[in-house]
């Protein structure tokens, strides 16, 4: 799981709503992915960052690189794009967690993967389903 993608994730357990937002990061395997350079994209996903949150996940897995916040004039300095293209798609999470924070749910990351399905009993619709056929039968 690369780091844009935790960047846009967040829990969707029953009665959690938008303070499932962010995900605390857990990783126990990490490596790096070399990706082509972009800088068209990166400098078009800056302003779509939560940048607290990329600072927060980059401190987790000990990157240096993030600075507290985009530098000005960012679309033309291309030293700041790469090192951003190296955080949010070149590191990549292999294994760990990602826990909810309001309900402390884990999603578990496997082979890069987060798993976010719910049970029956952690979704709304599943639950309204359920209770729907049970007054109906």
């Amino acid at each position: 799981m690369r780091l844009l993608t935790h960047n846009l994730l967040s829990s969707h357990v029953r009665g959690v709503g938008p303070r499932g937002f962010p995900l605390r990061l857990q990783a126990t395997e990490v490596r790096s992915n070399p990706v082509e350079f972009n800088p068209d994209f990166i400098a078009r996903m800056i302003p779509k960052v939560e940048w607290a949150v990329l600072l927060e996940a980059a401190d987790t897995l000990h990157l240096v690189e993030v600075p507290k916040e985009p530098i000005q004039g960012y679309e033309h300095k291309e030293e700041f794009l790469r090192k951003m293209h190296h955080v949010l798609l070149e590191v990549e999470v292999l294994e760990g967690t990602l826990q909810c924070p309001e309900s402390g749910r884990l999603f578990p990351i496997s082979r890069g993967i987060p798993n976010m399905l719910l049970s029956d009993e952690e979704t709304d619709i599943n639950c309204a389903i359920r209770r729907f056929f049970t007054l109906v039968v």
